[in-house]
């Protein structure tokens, strides 16, 4: 089985990693080792277009928990975008949804991101 891909790209404001395949304790290690390199880049804003993502247990909602709060001990913000219907059920159920910003378009959440 394949890892999961994370596919980034930088504006002038903030970087987007698009997320595709499953997010479960198989493929926790390899995406929390992306992450925390993205967050450790310096980067102040980062998006996670989660439009690719087909499956998220409760191991793939973990590292999606322990980025935001790496972010935040980093002073970046890391919010979620174009995430599908099935995950956006998931983190209101398991309240993930109060803790990490959730857009519905990449547009959106780039808008968001503070210009310097």
């Amino acid at each position: 089985m394949a890892g999961p891909l994370v596919e980034v790209a930088v504006s002038d404001h903030c970087v987007v990693a698009r997320v595709r395949g499953e997010m479960d304790y198989t493929t926790r290690p390899a995406l929390q080792e992306r992450f925390v390199e993205l967050i450790t880049r310096g980067y102040r804003f980062i998006v996670l277009d989660m439009s690719g993502v087909t499956f998220c247990d409760s191991a793939g909602l973990n590292v999606l928990v322990v980025a935001r709060l790496r972010a935040d001990e980093r002073g970046a913000e890391l919010v979620l975008a174009c995430v599908p219907p099935n995950l956006v059920r998931v983190l209101w159920m398991t309240g993930v949804d109060q803790v990490l910003r959730v857009f519905a378009t990449v547009a959106e959440a780039e808008a968001a991101a503070p210009r310097t």
